[in-house]
């Protein structure tokens, strides 16, 4: 959240292997735990890269529904990130 107070930035895009495995299960509730605090700070994101290999039916809903919305974005590729990020409003 220091980035947002020190260069007003309010667009992240960060790959997904920057996250561990456990991320991406979501009975864990690290996703949900982590991306609300983006949420809470007016940070919107984009985490992008291969997500073929989680198979879980509760994780593809997810990344749909998120993919629909306006803070949260799973894309595959960095430029498909920072496209979404600045045509989303």
């Amino acid at each position: 959240m220091s980035v947002k107070y020190q260069t007003n930035c309010t667009n992240i895009a960060i790959n997904k292997e920057a996250f561990a495995d456990t991320f991406f299960t979501l009975s864990t509730c690290l996703a949900g735990e982590i991306l609300q605090k983006f949420i809470n700070y007016g940070i919107r994101i984009a985490i992008y890269g291969d997500f073929s290999k989680y198979t879980s039916k509760p994780l593809k809903d997810f990344i749909y529904e998120s993919n629909n919305g306006k803070d949260i974005f799973f894309q595959p590729d960095c430029d498909e990130a920072i496209k979404k990020l600045t045509t989303i409003k």
